[in-house]
């Protein structure tokens, strides 16, 4: 009895609980659906709009758009290098468009246009016969292979590759003129980025083709007809192997600069400065290139298309170069050049240059390099102004201003010393001499006659040896790093500091023995650079400033009217101060007068009695051939050079002429080097003769007409 009660009772309980359960179990329930609810409500009602543009936007992506780039002017503002305009038509995919459609694309374009198929391969034929023919590309695959692929054996990539190999010359024969049309314009659609716009054809384009694209637009989703540009010459090439090149649109960034540029932020079809000029002002010369906010739907299309920032031209340069002297120069080179190769002994001759700079601020005035070059019996010549500073050479006698300055510093020689310059016997070597023997002179003579022995002998005495006739000459060959420091000082042997990239510094001979340090104070054992040369005697010229060469000499913001405002101007540099006295200095600049003045002077036939009243050294050095003809590579020849600045008491121009393997039999010997440098000097102070005329005759006319607008009429 009492255990049923019990039973009852817990019977009961459970009873009691149960609803109270389901009432918790109902409302988690109520609060859960209500959570949803609201949720969705919030969803679809708030948040219903963002949502939809989600999923209809699904990407913003920014394009960069080309823009013109920088001019470059020479100092009297004349147009060296411009922008031509081009007409151009372009293509931008999106990432949705497929293989099909674009193929639809080019197949319309193929009828309004022509383009060139030079650039299309065999893999692009290849590619497209495969596109354009399904059923005969099936065809080339077996059964088996067919079924490899089902069973994962094979990849797709796999078979296509397959199909490639297999397809005939015979099967790419079938592709047709108009085939061919069709596939140059889908490779340059297909080479393009997702939506980058990407040139169909940008040379060449006639207005009518412009004008039959534009009309059917509509029917070419995708393609534009705009503008583009590719730099102009209007000097013909003048300087333009240092003036640089830039990419094509299809080139895109160079292969050997594409990290370079990445880094820079860059995109790969981007053209950009490759060499020189053009690359090593390439931040100022490219712009600021628009950028484009493309916002696409999920499908990858174009919906809406918006302005990020405005594009701005490059900036222009304004060189130091003076085109009109660039032009004379030149010309006086290949006259010469021409001259020369009438000769009996300058078979090896094929090159020459000139430099000419303001010593007072290492403006450089001229970079002229030449090369000639027999083609089918005639002679062929072409610009080489690289060659001023990334080859060197031998330079001979003109470097004894360098070695008398550097005998002087180092107290091995003192202002006024004598030698005698005879004929040194030392043992074991072949006679050492000048052209001819002088007997006793001081250094002044040294210069204006160029005498061997009077540097060697100084060379002896920084190396603190002393020679006996027929003995051995046993030297300090720290002597090397003495001349080699002080001949740095000038330029010599180190980079001038040229604001241009791949400048050459020349070989250094690595050999220590007497007869070679000798040969090293007057210029037969290391090589210098033309560019070197002319740095070396602006340093003179000027009273020992080493000058930092300038082929830059502004930066102008672009004007579509004419020159724009200065935005900044390069300031001269000093690169370092001689470390020789100023009446050291001045004894070397004497000697360089007696050169060109002197009753004995070398340069005496071309420039005694000059009004321009110039100095300067001359120099012959024999050296060994390592030019193109390799069968010759070896043979002995002569280097001809002459440096010189003018006028000699206040110099305003400096100049370095050198002309390697002039000829190869010193009886044949004659005065290139001098004969170009007189004529460029000339040259140089006829135009600024004709420059201050001009300057006088405008100052009269301005004069004149304020006189008129003032009512002064009394001339």
């Amino acid at each position: 009895m009492r255990r049923n009660k019990k039973k009852i009772a817990v019977n009961k309980e459970k009873k009691k609980s149960l609803p109270i359960r389901l009432n918790f179990l109902f409302l988690a329930a109520f609060l859960i659906f209500t959570w949803i609810i609201v949720e969705l409500g919030i969803k679809q009602i708030v948040q219903g709009d963002d949502y939809k543009n989600a999923a209809n936007k699904q990407e913003e992506s920014d394009v960069s758009t080309a823009v013109p780039r920088g001019k470059i002017y020479d100092r009297n503002l004349n147009p060296i290098v411009t922008n031509k305009a081009l007409n151009a038509i372009t293509y931008t995919r999106s990432a949705s468009t497929t293989q099909a459609q674009r193929l639809k694309i080019a197949k319309k374009l193929s009828g309004m246009i022509k383009v060139s198929t030079k650039k299309v391969t065999e893999r692009d034929k290849k590619d497209y016969w495969m596109l354009t023919r399904p059923d005969e590309a099936k065809k080339l695959i077996t059964a088996e292979e067919k079924q490899k692929a089902e069973d994962k054996k094979l990849s797709d990539d796999d078979l296509y590759q397959l199909q490639l190999k297999r397809i005939t010359d015979k099967q790419l024969n079938e592709l047709t003129s108009k085939d061919m049309q069709i596939l140059a314009i889908k490779r340059q659609m297909d080479s393009g980025y997702s939506l980058t716009p990407q040139y169909i054809k940008n040379e060449g384009v006639s207005a009518k083709e412009m004008a039959v694209v534009s009309e059917h637009l509509d029917e070419l989703p995708g393609v534009d007809v705009t503008s583009d540009w590719e730099r102009s010459y209007p000097n013909k090439g003048l300087l333009k192997s240092v003036l640089g090149s830039v990419s094509s649109s299809n080139e895109g960034l160079p292969s050997n600069l594409l990290e370079h540029y990445l880094s820079l932020g860059y995109s790969r079809n981007d053209r950009v400065g490759k060499s020189y000029l053009e690359y090593q002002y390439e931040n100022l010369l490219q712009g600021q290139k628009e950028k484009v906010r493309n916002v696409t739907d999920s499908s990858g299309n174009v919906t809406d298309t918006e302005t990020v920032s405005k594009g701005k031209a490059g900036d222009d340069l304004v060189l130091t170069i003076d085109t009109e002297l660039q032009k004379d120069v030149e010309k006086i080179i290949e006259k010469n050049l021409r001259a020369a190769k009438a000769r009996p002994s300058t078979q090896l001759l094929d090159r020459a240059f000139v430099v000419m700079m303001d010593p007072r601020n290492g403006e450089v005035l001229t970079m002229a390099g030449k090369q000639i070059k027999q083609v089918d019996g005639k002679y062929k010549i072409d610009d080489y102004a690289l060659g001023t500073m990334t080859s060197s050479y031998n330079m001979g006698s003109a470097v004894k201003g360098a070695t008398l300055l550097t005998g002087y510093q180092t107290g091995a020689i003192k202002i006024g010393n004598i030698f005698t310059d005879e004929v040194l016997n030392i043992k074991d070597s072949p006679p050492k001499k000048s052209v001819s023997v002088m007997g006793p002179i001081n250094d002044l003579t040294a210069l204006e006659r160029s005498s061997n022995v009077y540097m060697f002998k100084t060379a002896i005495a920084i190396g603190k040896g002393k020679y006996i006739s027929g003995h051995p000459l046993p030297l300090d060959y720290s002597a090397f790093d003495k001349f080699r420091y002080y001949f740095s000082e000038f330029g010599l042997g180190v980079k001038t500091g040229i604001d241009l990239p791949n400048e050459a510094t020349g070989y250094v001979g690595t050999k220590r023995q007497s007869g070679f340090l000798l040969d090293f104070a007057i210029g037969q054992y290391d090589t210098y650079t033309p560019l070197q040369m002319a740095q070396y005697v602006s340093t003179i010229a000027n009273g020992g400033y080493r000058m930092k060469p300038q082929v830059v000499k502004e930066v102008r913001k672009p004007s579509k009217k004419g020159i724009g405002a200065v935005v900044e101007s390069v300031n001269p540099e000093v690169m370092n101060r001689l470390d020789m006295t100023e009446s050291e200095i001045e004894r070397v600049q004497q000697g360089f007068k007696l050169v060109m003045n002197g009753a004995q002077g070398t340069a005496r036939a071309n420039f005694a009695n000059k009004s321009y009243h110039p100095a300067g050294k001359t120099g012959t050095a024999q050296a060994f051939y390592d030019g193109p003809i390799k069968s010759r590579t070896g043979a002995s020849t002569y280097n001809t050079t002459l440096v010189a600045y003018a006028p000699a008491d206040h110099p305003e121009v400096a100049i370095s002429v050198v002309v390697p393997w002039a000829y190869e039999n010193y009886n044949d010997r004659y005065s290139i080097t001098n004969d170009i440098g007189e004529a460029a000097l000339d040259k140089y102070f006829e135009l600024k003769k004709k420059q201050e005329d001009n300057n006088t005759k405008q100052k009269n006319e301005d004069k004149i007409q304020e006189d008129a607008e003032n009512g002064n009429t009394n001339h």
